[in-house]
């Protein structure tokens, strides 16, 4: 078992294969479940449509959730190719909302989508929408989704933090949200701007530090389960699930790449300005 989880890279994005290749992976990762022979998290990614190893890490979560909602939500998804959603529309028959503010790239989005359908599922809906706190649930009621979903997804590059506290109409299983590693063991939120546009006054004075996002995750139900190598996509799981089967980790043990170091660096030039601290 343990040399069958090795790390995992699809170039192809629609080779013949892909989907069996994935469908015999998922069969893999139940019988780990059923044998409690798991494999070590960070060893499970893959890159297929994912920005890096994303698709992996997100396909064992729901092969061991079992797949019970295939609905998701991605904001500061650009056109949706390149995204955490993608693979599992594809090869694993999701659908759901992608928002983005980009109006050309929703285009571009929805023409590929169109294109290249999965005829198992629904085209996922493409919403423009420069979002907020205050009406990002609106937006995601307005898109048709309340209640339990499998995946959110958030990248917006700014208000992260405070959009996902903010979200109360949808319960995701699994959140995949981007922190911002720059800010290192620092228990540091920049303050809101509803207004804030990347890169804003700074390029590095945005976001969360992972410690955090973290907290926040614990207070809305959620545990820390793993990150992208990099260590600035946490993933977090409801607390309702698997709770033996994917324990959580320490935000300490995700900030381990040697990009942290360079990126930790470069707080040196913002350490001094106003940040927020919630209890």
């Amino acid at each position: 078992m343990k040399k069958y989880f090795k790390y995992y890279v699809i170039k192809e994005r629609f080779a013949p294969n892909i989907r069996v290749e994935q469908i015999q992976l998922v069969d893999m990762y139940r019988q780990a479940l059923r044998s409690r022979q798991f494999p070590v998290f960070k060893e499970t990614g893959f890159r297929l449509f994912s920005q890096f190893e994303e698709d992996g890490l997100l396909l064992y979560l729901f092969a061991l959730i079992g797949f019970t909602n295939r609905t998701f939500i991605e904001f500061g998804s650009d056109d949706g190719v390149n995204s955490n959603s993608a693979n599992l529309y594809y090869n694993h028959d999701f659908t759901g909302l992608f928002m983005d503010g980009n109006e050309q790239a929703l285009s571009r989005g929805k023409y590929f989508f169109e294109k290249y359908s999965n005829p198992a599922s629904k085209t996922p809906i493409f919403k423009k929408a420069m979002i907020t706190a205050e009406n990002i649930n609106d937006l995601i009621k307005e898109a048709g989704f309340e209640g339990e979903i499998g995946l959110l997804s958030i990248d917006i590059d700014g208000n992260d933090y405070w959009v996902w506290k903010a979200i109360d109409v949808v319960s995701p299983q699994v959140v995949i949200i981007e922190t911002h590693n720059e800010f290192g063991m620092h228990d540091i939120i920049v303050p809101y701007d509803p207004d804030y546009m990347y890169p804003g006054k700074h390029p590095d004075y945005h976001g969360a530090s992972p410690v955090a996002m973290t907290k926040l995750a614990k207070k809305k139900g959620y545990r820390l389960v793993g990150a992208n190598a990099l260590g600035f996509n946490f993933i977090y799981v409801r607390e309702d699930l698997l709770a033996d089967e994917l324990p959580a980790v320490d935000v300490e043990s995700l900030l381990q790449h040697p990009s942290n170091k360079e990126a930790q660096a470069r707080f040196e030039a913002i350490k001094d300005w106003e940040y927020v601290t919630e209890d």
